[in-house]
């Protein structure tokens, strides 16, 4: 567990040093404020969060709230620690979705039980949930999840006024190298054409395989000019990969790509915005592969 992030929220630094002291074997991020404690949660790859329920500004309770609707960060546990120790706050700390909740003053000891046995059940939970939400050969997501995030970015950027964009490939003559090499290399292909999505996203970027060599990319918070230089970055990696069969002989491969805005006031926006995706994707095979090209909606019959 040496390498766990705990993120500490509690508006009275004396508490945030004797955490932050109790804590040292973790890495820990500490914050007084809840709104705060949203955006890093974002932006960082959080364990577990040890929270205080009042707080000005924001309370623990409305921090977890927003945790546990928003699908990025809801399997975070989180340990409410506070003084109030009445059955009513106690009740509302686990209906909002506290996994723990240990009052002030707490003893060390048990606070790091709590937090031991969190992390430990962590672990177990989120090796079952990749394995549900997760594609086994590529270790990207699969179209389950990706289609499950989508709707929530999608609902963020409706409410938000933020353009999204998405982007399908598939690997050019994909059967011709299975059938030339044999599926061994086709898997490597699969791999380590999953490897360079993996590299070249954000955090906030969700890629998954759509299915057999064809993959998607979501990109929040993007631009036509971003989504086609990170099409253009991947299609550039996958060119320049050799895979060697022998000391003189390798397999190359490219990929095509196609790029589409999403429309969020659209009913079925993702699917969609997938459908020009793919049309898009369908122009760059045509006329020639290993290219990009992006859906214009002026070209719609």
């Amino acid at each position: 567990m040496q390498n766990k992030t705990i993120l500490i929220v509690d508006d009275t630094v004396s508490n945030l040093d004797i955490l932050i002291e109790l804590l040292e074997e973790y890495d820990v991020i500490d914050t007084t404020k809840g709104s705060d404690a949203l955006d890093i949660v974002r932006n960082e790859k959080i364990d577990l969060v040890l929270l205080d329920i009042m707080m000005p500004e924001m309370d623990g309770y409305e921090v977890c709230k927003r945790l546990k609707s928003d699908p990025i960060t809801k399997d975070i546990p989180v340990i409410f620690i506070t003084a109030k120790t009445d059955e009513e706050s106690i009740e509302k700390a686990y209906n909002v979705g506290g996994a723990d909740y240990v009052t002030k003053p707490f003893k060390p000891k048990e606070l790091l039980s709590r937090v031991n046995k969190e992390l430990r059940l962590q672990d177990l939970m989120n090796e079952l949930r990749l394995s549900a939400l997760t594609d086994s050969m590529t270790k990207l997501y699969n179209r389950r999840y990706f289609a499950e995030v989508s709707e929530h970015y999608i609902n963020l950027a409706k409410r938000e006024n933020r353009s999204i964009f998405v982007i399908m490939l598939d690997i050019d003559k994909f059967k011709n190298i299975n059938d030339t090499y044999g599926h061994d290399i086709g898997d490597k292909v699969i791999i380590l054409l999953a490897d360079i999505l993996r590299k070249n996203i954000r955090k906030s970027d969700v890629a998954c395989r759509y299915g057999g060599e064809e993959f998607a990319i979501l990109l929040p918070e993007s631009s036509k000019e971003g989504a086609m230089k990170v099409a253009q970055t991947i299609r550039k990696n996958c060119e320049a990969v050799k895979i060697s069969l022998n000391s003189d002989q390798f397999v190359h491969f490219s990929i095509s790509l196609g790029v589409a805005e999403v429309d969020p006031s659209q009913n079925r926006a993702i699917e969609v915005a997938l459908k020009h995706a793919d049309e898009a994707l369908y122009k760059a095979k045509e006329s020639g592969r290993n290219k990009v090209e992006i859906f214009l909606a002026e070209t719609k019959a």
